[in-house]
């Protein structure tokens, strides 16, 4: 994949992810501030109505004392007309004439009343009650037959006496309001009253919520509050208690939520954990996708590396056989055995090193299928140690370097294939040697760790990177150099290394440090 190309897919689906983040944060907040909204208002209809009822109560309260008051006195006076209005209305067609009067009479039952108490123990309330009375009559005009005589005789004639409870209601509430505002706030309303009007008011609305109250006098507590009501200067509620016919008041029911958000949070729980879940899949999935890219793109390197390096591989054995042949077709060199047969040998050993070549990716491929039938018996692994070190030997005295053995293990025996368990020491050996730009040091240990011996192979060569040290076991996997080909291999002998070790129920591992060598340890079950 293009690099540039690859950048700008990276970009692209992180922004549409950081916008989709966004989104669900966005939603969820609005969602928060929504369900408060509605929460202050449901919350301000709840204290109004509870406000309401409180002064209905005592309106009611005061309103049936002054009843029953006022059915218990004695002899009522005659009603006095305090006010009348009547309108006239000729009908010219049927000569008919309707007379409607609405008058008022005053019921004065002249007896002191201690029902309102202006606090001076004087009596001044003088118990009155106002009734309408109605009434509509109509008159047939007759004439002689003189045609002059005329009177007016009433066909119909109906009257309605009746309360006006709306004066007589405004006439109350008035007094009554005055008095009520001399009574001390704890007598007027009980703690029980409001916890029953709120408990109803808010399951009425489903509401499940803890609250706490307070009634204020002026800016000031009362008496009247829930145990735990503190209060809150930016999160509670107001309503107006007992306000007089201007709309005045010295008193306000205050309620506060101490789980509030808590609440608010709950009532969209579900869809923000739904919300919140699927933003998770989504930043997994994204993640997956850019970790696929990127492995992706690390295979694709990786296979290119190989495929150079392959071809760079048989490369030289096929030209090296491609020469040979030439030659031998020489007749001059074909009347020569001597170099015939060297040439021959030449052309034999180059097959066998791509014959070998060939070999190491099948039997990785065999290896990750476990088609690679690996027979295991009884093998001394400190003689397998010095016939892994014989194929390098030559190689290392011919830089000027060495090979020192430190086999101090008192066992040594274990479980193994030796042609495989053999092939993963000399892999070992092999990249010290080609790792070291001086002469290859190279120092093997053995020691026994419990049921373990422990192989360490040290070298004194060019090291790895932190980086590099955690990808060496991986297929393919080799470390740029700028030059692909300044280090012979394909990237599959640490691999066979790891897969081989594994199949034996041990473990491979490495230290390293750049500049300072590598080390590397085998740890094998004993038998």
């Amino acid at each position: 994949m293009n690099k540039r190309l690859f950048v700008l897919l990276v970009i692209l689906m992180s922004l549409s992810l950081i916008g989709i983040i966004a989104v669900q944060l966005y939603w969820i907040k609005s969602s928060v501030e929504d369900k408060e909204e509605q929460f202050s208002n449901v919350v301000t209809e709840i204290l109004a109505r509870v406000a309401d009822k409180i002064e209905e109560r005592e309106i009611k309260d005061y309103s049936e004392k002054f009843l029953s008051l006022k059915d218990s006195v004695g002899n009522l006076r005659e009603p006095q007309l305090i006010s009348d209005i009547f309108f006239i209305d000729r009908d010219i067609n049927s000569n008919e004439i309707l007379v409607y009067s609405h008058g008022i009479l005053e019921e004065d039952y002249d007896i002191a009343s201690t029902f309102f108490d202006n606090g001076n123990n004087s009596d001044t309330t003088t118990i009155k009650n106002y009734t309408s009375r109605r009434t509509k009559t109509i008159f047939q005009e007759e004439y002689g037959l003189d045609g002059k005589a005329y009177k007016l005789n009433p066909i119909e004639k109906w009257e309605k006496l009746g309360g006006i409870p709306a004066m007589e209601r405004a006439m109350f509430d008035d007094v009554y309001r005055v008095y009520a505002d001399k009574v001390p706030i704890h007598e007027r309303l009980s703690r029980e009253e409001i916890e029953l009007l709120l408990d109803r008011e808010l399951e009425n609305r489903n509401y499940d919520i803890d609250y706490e109250y307070g009634v204020y006098s002026r800016g000031l507590p009362t008496k009247v509050k829930s145990r735990k009501f503190k209060f809150d200067k930016e999160n509670h509620y107001r309503a107006p208690l007992f306000q007089d016919s201007e709309g005045n008041t010295n008193f306000a029911l205050l309620l506060t939520f101490p789980k509030k958000k808590r609440f608010l949070l709950g009532s969209i729980l579900s869809m923000a954990v739904l919300s919140l879940l699927f933003t998770f899949i989504i930043m997994v999935a994204y993640a997956s996708a850019i970790y696929q890219l990127i492995r992706q793109k690390q295979i694709s390197e990786i296979k290119s590396d190989f495929i150079n390096n392959m071809t760079h591989e048989f490369k030289t054995p096929i030209a090296t056989i491609n020469l040979a042949v030439e030659a031998i077709k020489n007749p001059k060199i074909m009347q020569d055995q001597e170099k015939v047969n060297r040439y021959l040998q030449m052309i034999r050993d180059e097959n066998k090193r791509m014959h070998a070549q060939v070999e190491n990716v099948l039997r990785i491929s065999k290896l990750e299928k476990n088609q690679l039938d690996i027979h295991k018996e009884r093998t001394e692994l400190h003689t397998l140690i010095d016939s892994a070190i014989s194929h390098v030997e030559l190689i290392v005295q011919d830089r000027g370097g060495y090979i020192k053995t430190h086999l101090e293990a008192e066992r040594d025996e274990v479980l193994a294939n030796e042609m495989h368990l053999g092939n993963v020491l000399v892999n070992i050996l092999d990249n010290a040697v080609k790792y070291s730009p001086e002469a290859p040091k190279i120092d093997v240990f053995t020691e026994v760790a419990k049921n373990f011996i422990i192989i360490k192979i040290q070298d004194q060569g060019a090291g790895m990177s932190k980086v590099v040290l955690k990808r060496i076991f991986e297929k393919f996997y080799r470390e740029h150099t700028g030059d692909i080909h300044n280090v012979k291999g394909h990237g599959l002998g640490l691999a066979y290394v790891k897969k081989i070790v594994e199949d034996h129920q041990g473990e491979v591992y490495a230290e390293s440090e750049k500049g300072k060598g590598s080390t590397f340890y085998i740890k094998l079950p004993l038998i």
